[in-house]
């Protein structure tokens, strides 16, 4: 049995007072006896606490991009890991930069660190942190295999989705992404589908709630998929289980869903579908 939590389902880093508070992108996969963490935007820690995982457990995380809510925690939840008694290696894998980012971060918190380290005898959390490359192709993570595929999320060039397998099943997570071509081929056959969702009709009332309405709408329509359009992809690849996750926008109150359910169902896909929820829980 594999199983995914999404911790954080809502897309974009912008927190607003609302009724049902989604937080930013994160998920949990445990998986062919790995328990790996899926980006870290804010709020990522208590979600894994929530799901009753020990801090102290954390072993592997990738960061799909290197946009602000999908690695903004990255650097606070291993420190609380820290805390809490971290004391075995950690392999994070993301895109390049990822070491610029957590080396700032160190120096930001070297104060603290090096004070704990003295005051009350812990290991140095720089050693116990390894830095990987994310990259096209497959590595394997013990018996699980994970492969990686650029994805289209301009303006960022190194942007992944990412499929995970263990033999038996198979699990593709979008990663914040437009169509593009490829992406068929990668997701054929996926057991669960966890893929963003954009609702067109809502972006036109987002662009109008901020201050660059222009300039953002642009950017979504050029970086993101429409919940329709994830419903045919996964029609076309067979995909049994979907999931919409980073929802855009996550916030309107025209846009319930019921709304979601119908723009993913207008494409005739007739498996499994779940809205995301934060700390929605997927056995698979």
């Amino acid at each position: 049995m594999a199983r995914v939590t999404l911790l954080g389902t809502k897309g974009g880093p912008a927190i607003y007072p609302t009724e049902n508070l989604r937080l930013p992108a994160s998920s949990l996969l445990e998986m062919g006896g790995q328990a790996i963490v899926v980006d870290c935007g804010l709020g990522v820690t208590r979600g894994i606490v929530n799901t009753g995982h020990s801090l102290k457990s954390l072993s592997t995380i990738v960061i799909t991009h290197l946009h602000s809510d999908h690695y903004l925690e990255l650097g606070p939840l291993l420190h609380t890991a820290w805390t809490a008694g971290l004391q075995a290696p950690v392999a994070i894998w993301g895109p390049k930069g990822i070491d610029t980012y957590w080396q700032a971060f160190l120096a930001s918190m070297a104060f603290d660190i090096n004070l704990r380290i003295e005051d009350e005898g812990r290991v140095d959390l720089a050693s116990l942190v390894t830095i990987h490359e994310l990259a096209e192709g497959e590595i394997m993570l013990g018996d699980l295999s994970m492969r990686s595929i650029l994805n289209c999320h301009p303006p960022i060039e190194e942007s992944y989705a990412l499929r995970f397998s263990d033999g038996s099943k198979s699990i593709v997570l979008s990663g914040d992404t437009a169509p593009f071509q490829a992406f068929n081929a990668f997701v054929d056959g996926a057991d669960v589908l966890v893929h963003e969702a954009m609702m067109s009709e809502g972006v036109e009332r987002l662009a109008a709630r901020v201050g660059n309405g222009a300039r953002l709408k642009e950017h979504l329509f050029a970086s993101h998929t429409d919940a329709s359009d994830v419903g045919k992809l996964a029609k076309d690849c067979q995909v049994q289980v979907l999931a919409l996750n980073h929802l855009v926008p996550v916030d309107d109150p025209l846009i319930t869903d019921e709304t979601w359910t119908e723009a993913v169902r207008s494409s005739s896909y007739d498996g499994d579908l779940h809205i995301g929820q934060d700390g929605l829980v997927i056995d698979f």
